[in-house]
């Protein structure tokens, strides 16, 4: 029985985003002019609201500033209490209450209208004290609550995190922003590792296992073995031709089975039995694209180049211990 009624509360809420994606093209005009002012702002956008809207105003705040748009959380409560002098004629205010009655947001939206502060409000009564005091009100639709009892915030608080989350999304497609840009606002974690470029992770020009062309495959392996990465790159005129790895070096021997040593490992060159074409990484590239590339050509190492010159070597093993997956 309790699963359903888990199911049950997700299908009134699965209905809350439909009702919300269907009143978008409704709301065009007063999204548009939201993302205006939000975008627009020479200051920062002051997210504020009280209890769960409150809760999902931190959210919103949080996400706005890892997405582009400096953003901070104001209480209120503190904002009544000296944290109103925090606010600029130069940002922009997003009000979350649901009511559009919330007592708390009254000094705040005094003090806006008093310096010209300008207000997105996001609330579910168009005719409410915040929508009618805001610059531009989103009001959501009337939807019912997951509560059985219709009366704990619920679906009402999804479709304010959904509505924030999106304006957020629309905001960083506004301002171009790429995978690289991210990595100045998430420097840790996972995700953080993932948006690190190459030549941060790669070992360097000292650690690579290099022969020439012409040295014999007895260096190549000797080579492989000094270094410890199961690949040594070939190189021609300082220009990585190929690679060859231990599995290629193992085929060789199973092949060069008839010869005698001397012409298998002394008199036969790397440039004989390495790969042409082998799949090269640039140093800007990102560490999340790096992993991704070795994953889908089932190799566990690739050179890092430029100009055809290698820079450095980039290893399954490497990118996993720092953190991308």
């Amino acid at each position: 029985m309790t699963a359903a009624h888990v199911a049950e509360a997700l299908g009134i809420d699965a209905e809350g985003l439909a009702a919300l994606s269907g009143a978008i093209d409704g709301m065009a005009d007063r999204i548009e002019a939201a993302l205006d002012l939000i975008g627009r702002a020479e200051g920062r956008l002051i997210v504020t609201g009280l209890g769960k809207s409150g809760h999902i105003g931190r959210k919103l705040a949080a996400t706005f500033a890892s997405t582009g748009t400096p953003a901070y959380f104001l209480h209120p409560s503190e904002a009544s209490h000296g944290d109103l002098g925090m606010v600029t004629p130069q940002d922009v205010i997003m009000a979350l209450s649901w009511s559009g009655e919330t007592q708390e947001l009254s000094d705040v939206i005094g003090y806006a209208k008093r310096h010209g502060v300008p207000i997105v409000a996001l609330t579910g009564a168009e005719d409410g004290t915040l929508a009618r005091a805001a610059t531009v009100a989103l009001v959501l639709p009337k939807v019912r609550e997951a509560c059985p009892h219709n009366l704990a915030p619920t679906t009402s608080t999804l479709l304010q995190l959904a509505l924030g989350d999106a304006l957020a999304v629309a905001l960083l497609r506004r301002k171009g922003l790429d995978p690289r840009d991210f990595h100045g606002f998430h420097p840790g974690g996972r995700l953080g590792a993932a948006l690190k470029r190459v030549d941060e992770v790669m070992h360097g020009p000292d650690a690579l296992p290099l022969v020439e062309a012409n040295a014999p495959v007895i260096r190549a392996i000797a080579e492989v073995s000094a270094k410890g990465h199961g690949i040594v790159g070939v190189t021609e005129a300082g220009q990585l031709a190929g690679v060859v790895t231990d599995g290629d070096i193992r085929r060789y021997l199973e092949r060069a089975a008839g010869a005698t040593m001397r012409e298998a490992l002394h008199e036969t060159a790397a440039g004989q039995i390495m790969t042409r074409g082998s799949v090269r990484l640039s140093p800007d590239m990102l560490v999340g694209e790096a992993l991704a590339t070795l994953q889908a050509k089932r190799i566990s190492a690739a050179f890092v180049t430029e100009a055809d010159r290698p820079v450095g070597l980039v290893t399954m093993l490497r990118l996993l211990n720092r953190g991308a997956a």
